[in-house]
Parts: structure tokens; C-alpha cells; sequence
């Protein structure tokens, strides 16, 4: 691994971090000589991966939701690690239902924790860093869903449209000081939050969970269902010092199902 991957000795916070793309980013940090803390609203599963990642991982409970909950998480996992030099904000969720039948309550659910739980982990973390005189880095978990709208999925895709928005502004904001902030985009990644959609899309479509994962296959011109260490490795890439003068982007992580 090259000087510019080296990444040991530094420390970074991981929202959403206990499954999924979130469990494949801390795993990844962690084999790049990162000490991680893990938050999650299910903190046991949090604790339960870092112990099995070892290397001064920890687990912590967090809310992206509530200003107050995320405040007081970052500052005691900031406070434990001794200092922070990357941010990982993962956090997110998805239901799916045809745009005229979408409730409130779902609307309000996905732009909760999709935009609203990247937006105050960000602000938080840039205040430290802005505080502390500090370069840091910052990588947003998006979607291809960010960059196309999705069908079945439009309160999903507004918000992360959001988060790619906010990912480019603040990007400009905090460039002065040093601070990158960019953002990944993945596409159909086998995760447990896949496992569902799959289930939902094919009642909705009145198809078998299965053809649409087929379709999800042909849709992609790799030819294969994305896994998480497909993502994580990308978030690698943007924490270090290879990508030193990239930020604001939104990077496709899809197979080729978004080329621009």
C-alpha cells in the first residue's frame, strides 16, 4: 500500500456503523490502521463489531435524529479517540411505496435520517475541526438514488438528492480551512436494507423478490449485485491522502449503472 493509503494512527467516527456498508467502512479503516468509533442506534450490535474488529474500536450509541443525541455522542467518541480526523456518515434508511401513496410519516422518516442526520454529524464535526484548526476529512453515504430518481423510492431519492446538495456546498464553505467533504453513491448493494426492497419493489410490481434482483444484475454492466467492501473501499480512497485534491463529489460506486 502506498504512502498516500497510509492511514495508521488515525481516528474516525462511523454513523450507521453496526451492518451493511457501514460494517464494511469500519472494517476497512480499521485494516488501514484506523481506530474507529462505531455509532448506531442498536449500540450492542456496535460493541458486538468492535470487538470483533479489535484494534481500539468502540461501539457508541447515537440518533442521527436529535440534535442533543448526536451532539453528546460525537463529543464523548471525539473525547475517547483523543481527536478526530475522519467522518463517515453512513446513517440511513429506506421504505418504498408509489410517489401518489407516500405518508408523512415516511416522508418525514427518510429525510430524518438521510438528510437530516448527515447534515447535524457534518455540522458537528466541522465545528471541531474549525475549532481545533484541524484538517479533516468527511465522506456522506448517497446513492444512485442522489443522482437518478428512483421509482418507488422518490422520498428516498429527494433525500438523497439532499445530501449530495448539502455535501457540495459545505464542501465550498469549508475548502479554506482545509476540510474536504465528498460523498459516495452506491448502487444495488446486498445489504439487509437490499433484502427488503427486493421484497417491497416485488410486491408493488407483482414480481418475485428474486427477478427483481435479476433485474438489479441486468441493470448493471459489471454484471454482478454490488457488496458493501465494493463502497467501503471507495470511502478508503476518500479518507487518505490519495484523494487530497477531490471534494464536493458525489462518486458513482454502481457497476456502471451511472457513468456521468
Amino acid at each position: 500500500m502506498g504512502s498516500v493509503f497510509d492511514l495508521v494512527g488515525r481516528r474516525a467516527i462511523v454513523t450507521g456503523g453496526a451492518r451493511g456498508i457501514g460494517a464494511a467502512i469500519v472494517r476497512a479503516l480499521v485494516d488501514a490502521g484506523v481506530r474507529v468509533a462505531i455509532g448506531d442506534l442498536e449500540p450492542a450490535s456496535a460493541a458486538t463489531l468492535a470487538s470483533e474488529v479489535g484494534q481500539g474500536a468502540f461501539g457508541f450509541a447515537i440518533d442521527v435524529r436529535r440534535r442533543a443525541s448526536v451532539e453528546a455522542a460525537i463529543g464523548e467518541a471525539i473525547a475517547k479517540l483523543g481527536g478526530l480526523d475522519i467522518l463517515c456518515a453512513n446513517a440511513g434508511v429506506s421504505t418504498m411505496r408509489k410517489a401518489v401513496d407516500i405518508t408523512d410519516e415516511e416522508w418525514d422518516f427518510n429525510f430524518d435520517v438521510n438528510a437530516r442526520g448527515v447534515f447535524l454529524a457534518n455540522q458537528i464535526v466541522c465545528r471541531h475541526f474549525l475549532h481545533e484548526k484541524h484538517r479533516g476529512v468527511i465522506v456522506n453515504t448517497a446513492s444512485l438514488a442522489g443522482k437518478v430518481g428512483a421509482p418507488l423510492l422518490a422520498h428516498y431519492s429527494a433525500s438523497k438528492f439532499a445530501v449530495l446538495g448539502w455535501t457540495q456546498a459545505l464542501a465550498r464553505e469549508m475548502a479554506p480551512h482545509g476540510i474536504r467533504v465528498n460523498a459516495v453513491c452506491p448502487g444495488f448493494v446486498r445489504t439487509s436494507m437490499q433484502e427488503r426492497e427486493i421484497v417491497w419493489e416485488g410486491e408493488l410490481r407483482g414480481m418475485t423478490p428474486e427477478a427483481v434482483r435479476q433485474e438489479y444484475v441486468s441493470l448493471t454492466p459489471l454484471g454482478r449485485i454490488e457488496e458493501p467492501e465494493d463502497v467501503a473501499d471507495v470511502v478508503l480512497f476518500l479518507a487518505s491522502d490519495a484523494s487530497r485534491f477531490m471534494t464536493g463529489q458525489g462518486v458513482n460506486v454502481t457497476g456502471g449503472v451511472r457513468m456521468d
